[in-house]
């Protein structure tokens, strides 16, 4: 096989000097044949992203490549000069970015940008060839009607949709290497499964050499044939995906491997507690409707649920079905256009008292990055809600914030940190903290852990399990990966286009699905076993 990429000794740092600066990548090395695929996996920090920018000198500021080399079919990239380095880039190696929204242009039409890939690199001077050519491309990643939505925007696209168009403008010059860096992340399960065979039939057609970096298992055991595990910057173990997913050899990746929810595993609710038999929060007839009367959206089609004491009940479905509608309307936060909804028996509503059913039921957001103000205090967003609802003096509340960081153990004295200060998984413990301040009797999570490596996700899921145990809440789980949702579920209900469609009791709902659409999503969740492509 024919080395497209070898990478040795790469060397990554951040910082003015060799004396102050961070290594972030620190010796990596391994070679990439034409047409092989190749897995980096690791967490957050671990310089996984910061290799695959390392490969196109994409760098941010203040990042350098400060020993080792790339070598491109021979040439080694890092001695490039810049504009040298430009006409590679997209021709040669190209980058499928993580986040396709924020990479996509949002004021040019997805035809304008796909020209502009194919120009950039010498590409046909022909307009009306140029358009063929993007048609062509829009149609390889399965965009139905290809011709026709050249013309809109990106924003009229689907999240699947829009990093399918993220794969065709990196392989508008046919380039011998394809680095995609978390291409799945946030996707639900099917979507995700498209995507990844997608990539692979790619892979198999063109002979595209593949790089792709994840911090799911899943997904490398989907898709590639070999392996790098990244921690602190440094590869820790290596080889055939199959071997190293079978019989790892570094504590780190069976760490990893430990971590990963099973879909196989039965619940770990249903064997721990057992609910109350009444219930707490009751849904009947839900709906919510967006926009005028011309123009209607309904996103939510006469739901009814029920929540019992000490129950957590998993809520599945994919982006689209209804689910965080759902959850802000139980919270107010945007409230149902009809229907009813009773914490034990009281209507809540917009009418309802500070001291009342209010205050009872709590939203734990899903993005810890995001739903933390950073400008406050961690500190004083716990006592936001205490504020909100009144409750207690200035004394009061902090030894209330004191009590709540310790309940979701983190030391007191951080109180006075700002968000930047903490990582990901101590961000989320922060936003846990707020939703209980108010002792609520139900909590609303909205895919809490979705943006959290799987170690930190372990901990964050048994860190909620505790807090029920003690505090006896019920817990919604909103969340689009099943095997998470099974582990910490007693009963699933399945949405679907604004309506439930299945519930049941969590193992039941997965080994015996009742609803097309539920056995849908469970064939799409990716597992450890290599995919036949991936072990060839």
């Amino acid at each position: 096989m024919t080395t497209v990429l070898r990478v040795t000794d790469l060397t990554v740092r951040f910082g003015d000097s060799d004396s102050q600066g961070a290594t972030a990548v620190d010796g990596v090395s391994f070679d990439l044949g034409a047409g092989d695929t190749l897995g980096i996996v690791g967490e957050s920090g671990s310089g996984k992203s910061t290799t695959a920018l390392a490969l196109l000198r994409m760098l941010p500021p203040g990042g350098r490549i400060t020993a080792g080399s790339v070598h491109l079919a021979g040439q080694d990239l890092a001695a490039l000069p810049e504009t040298a380095l430009r006409a590679l880039r997209g021709r040669r190696i190209a980058m499928v970015f993580q986040d396709p929204m924020s990479s996509l242009n949002p004021v040019l039409t997805v035809g304008r940008q796909l020209d502009e890939a194919l120009r950039a690199h010498g590409g046909t001077r022909r307009k009306a060839e140029r358009r063929a050519r993007a048609a062509e491309l829009l149609d390889l990643v399965g965009i139905p009607d290809a011709a026709g939505r050249l013309r809109d925007h990106p924003h009229r696209f689907s999240g699947g949709q829009r990093q399918r168009i993220m794969i065709a403008l990196a392989l508008a010059h046919d380039a011998e290497v394809l680095v995609a860096d978390e291409p799945t992340t946030a996707l639900d399960p099917t979507v995700q499964q498209q995507i990844l065979r997608l990539l692979t039939r790619i892979n198999r057609e063109t002979g595209t050499a593949l790089v792709v970096i994840s911090h799911d298992l899943g997904v490398i055991a989907r898709t590639c044939r070999r392996l790098l595990v990244m921690r602190h910057g440094r590869v820790v173990e290596s080889g055939a995906t199959a071997e190293v997913l079978a019989q790892p050899e570094h504590p780190y990746t069976r760490e990893l491997l430990a971590a990963v929810p099973r879909l196989e595993e039965p619940s770990r609710a249903a064997a721990n507690s057992t609910p109350g038999t009444r219930p707490l929060l009751t849904v009947r007839g839900l709906t919510k409707t967006y926009g005028s009367r011309r123009r209607a959206v309904t996103a939510l089609h006469g739901v009814d649920l029920d929540l019992h004491p000490g129950e957590t009940l998993g809520l599945v479905g994919e982006s689209g079905s209804g689910k965080s509608t759902l959850a802000r309307a139980l919270v107010q936060a945007h409230p149902p256009s009809g229907g009813s909804i009773r914490f034990r028996g009281e209507e809540l509503g917009r009418g309802a008292r500070r001291d009342g059913p209010h205050r009872e039921v709590q939203l734990v957001f899903q993005d810890p990055y995001s739903s933390l103000n950073p400008r406050m205090t961690a500190g004083q967003i716990i006592a936001e809600p205490l504020i909100a609802h009144r409750l207690g003096d200035r004394e009061q509340r902090a030894a209330r914030v004191a009590e709540l960081l310790e309940q979701v153990g983190l030391d007191p004295a951080v109180a006075d940190r700002h968000p930047r200060a903490f990582s990901g998984g101590q961000r989320q413990r922060i936003g846990i903290a707020r939703a209980l301040a108010p002792e609520p009797s139900v909590l609303v999570c909205d895919e809490p852990v979705s943006a959290l490596d799987v170690s930190v996700q372990a901990q964050v899921i048994e860190l909620l399990a505790r807090l029920q145990r003690e505090l006896g809440l019920a817990v919604l789980f909103i969340a689009h990966d099943l095997a998470v949702v099974r582990r910490v579920s007693h009963r699933i209900a399945v949405m679907h286009r604004g309506r439930i469609v299945e519930t049941g009791p969590a193992d039941r709902v997965v080994t015996a699905p009742e609803h097309p659409y539920t056995a849908e999503l469970l064939a799409a969740v990716p597992g450890l076993e290599p995919a036949p492509a991936a072990s060839r």
